[in-house]
């Protein structure tokens, strides 16, 4: 399986999304299944793990970081931990998508890469995202902050979630940024306009949800239920009972092109933006081998460019419902607090 260069950082080309094993799609996984799914992700070829100080529950808010540092290290120094500081829940309103609260004072950066550190067992962590943008805060100073992690060995790379172009330039002209982690996929592509500002300063891209929260697998129907206490996908437009109607000629175009390359719809979703830029690792999560196989199988379709192109043309002009854009941020933290 061909590698992928974020900057300078060598990861497979799909990664492992981990939040979900966790967090925001029920109840939390059961951990031996999913420590024995971690492992059989690492035998596959899958070398970079997304997780987040946050992905937790509200017994256990770190559970997810807790999850990958135990399953992960006997295979330390054949991974790639990508975990994100910034961001606590607004845990005052209805059950989620909470709104979040985010904070990347320097002080606030510090104690969380120790607590991170620790429940990851890891003495470095290999890429650490802002999880995202502070209004309060330059980018700047967490760039800074950044510098100083990385002379001490803390962490290795640094990159930015749900960024913007102005937001990454500031940061990457004081310590350079190795990769941005945005939401993208077939559904949500409203980032593309960043991709020449990447190439220009080398600069990797990350694709969070590029299933569309798994609506794009083609397995959910109309008639699939979420539990609104614990399941975020009950809120998300995507998953409306009227949006399955709304989106049937984007899920037949994803059916006819699998067809074509005796394909699945999901390979489909994840290999068009593989075959777009040789610089995007999408990383989708799963709780089931048999979708871990599934995603990573993604990496032997090949579509060319002018393939590329043609299915953009046609997401052009196809209807489509909403799709679930990120929770909201309602408020701040005081800076000088």
């Amino acid at each position: 399986m061909e590698e992928r260069k974020l900057r300078d950082l060598t990861v497979s080309p799909i990664g492992l999304g981990c939040m979900g094993m966790s967090h925001a799609y029920g109840l939390p996984a059961d951990k031996s299944e999913m420590t024995s799914l971690i492992a059989d992700a690492v035998e596959m070829g899958y070398t970079m793990f997304d997780t987040a100080e946050i992905y937790g529950t509200d017994t256990n808010p770190h559970d997810n970081e807790d999850l990958l540092g135990a399953a992960l290290k006997p295979y330390r120094d054949r991974v790639v931990i990508t975990t994100k500081f910034g961001l606590t829940f607004d845990k005052s309103h209805k059950p989620g998508p909470y709104p979040l609260i985010p904070d990347s004072s320097p002080a606030k950066i510090r104690q969380a890469v120790e607590g991170s550190l620790s429940r990851l067992q890891t003495d470095h962590v290999d890429l650490y995202l802002q999880h995202r943008i502070d209004p309060e805060i330059e980018p700047e100073i967490v760039a800074d902050t950044m510098s100083g992690l990385i002379r001490e060995g803390k962490i290795l790379h640094w990159g930015i979630s749900e960024t913007t172009e102005e937001y990454l330039r500031r940061a990457h002209a004081v310590c350079p940024v190795t990769a941005i982690q945005n939401r993208y996929s077939i559904m949500a592509r409203w980032h593309e306009d960043i991709f020449p500002t990447l190439e220009e300063l080398n600069v990797g891209f990350i694709a969070f949800s590029p299933l569309a929260n798994g609506f794009l697998s083609d397995f959910y129907t109309v008639n699939s239920i979420f539990n609104p206490d614990n399941d975020y996908r009950a809120a998300m437009p995507q998953f409306n009972r009227e949006s399955f109607e709304e989106n049937e000629m984007l899920l037949e175009l994803i059916r006819r092109l699998a067809d074509e390359k005796h394909a699945t719809p999901s390979q489909i979703s994840l290999a068009w933006m593989l075959c777009k830029k040789p610089y995007i690792v999408p990383i989708p999560g799963t709780r089931h081998l048999c979708r871990l196989k599934e995603n990573i199988g993604a990496t032997d379709i090949k579509l060319s460019a002018e393939e590329v192109k043609a299915i953009d043309r046609q997401l052009d002009s196809i209807p489509m419902s909403e799709v679930f854009g990120g929770s909201k941020i309602v408020r701040t933290h005081k800076a000088d607090s």
